[in-house]
């Protein structure tokens, strides 16, 4: 991801202006969101799984990219956008109808990662969320066919294409073999 302005942006520019969308805050800056193809067919796939069984068990609510967080406290000028995200409906309906941005952290976010994404980037956007109090984050490595999973406790896991991943305290009846994520 390229850090393209020099100006100190804010999230109320992103309200006031959808041309801003392809990017994300990242101190004020802005910071481009590029998605491969195959990435986004793969985000897609793995919204589409989530939701069918969210709506089955009617215990979250599933978003796609374009839903951006601004809950890190340690910035008021940083805003992200998961390509996926879950919230749980209790939590989700605590929040009321369009607040805009979501101001509470996500129980998972999924980011699948890009030929052109950069490992520091990728882990500062993990630090962010996990100092934010997201509870669970998947990093989705299309070339290897993985999952790098990261919880709030602080541990991790990698699954390949062989495991099952399930949704954990975010979705609990949520399982399927981790190969479903890349059938695009």
């Amino acid at each position: 991801m390229t850090l393209l302005a020099e100006k100190t942006y804010t999230t109320r520019d992103f309200l006031d202006d959808p041309t801003l969308r392809r990017f994300e805050l990242v101190d004020g800056h802005l910071r481009e969101r590029v998605m491969s193809k195959r990435s986004s067919a793969i985000a897609g796939e793995i919204l589409g799984l989530l939701r069918q069984e969210a709506k089955k068990a009617r215990e979250a609510k599933v978003y796609p990219s374009d839903l951006g967080y601004d809950c890190f406290p340690d910035s008021t000028i940083n805003l992200r956008f998961p390509d996926v995200s879950l919230i749980r409906s209790p939590r989700d309906a605590e929040v009321g109808d369009d607040p805009g941005f979501m101001s509470i952290p996500a129980d998972l976010v999924v980011e699948v990662l890009s030929p052109n994404d950069r490992v520091n980037d990728v882990d500062d956007k993990i630090e962010d969320y996990l100092k934010a109090g997201f509870n669970l984050i998947w990093v989705v490595n299309p070339r290897r066919r993985s999952v790098h999973i990261y919880r709030r406790d602080g541990s991790e896991q990698l699954l390949n294409e062989r495991d099952e991943i399930t949704g954990e305290s975010a979705l609990p009846s949520f399982r399927c073999k981790v190969a479903a994520f890349f059938d695009v």
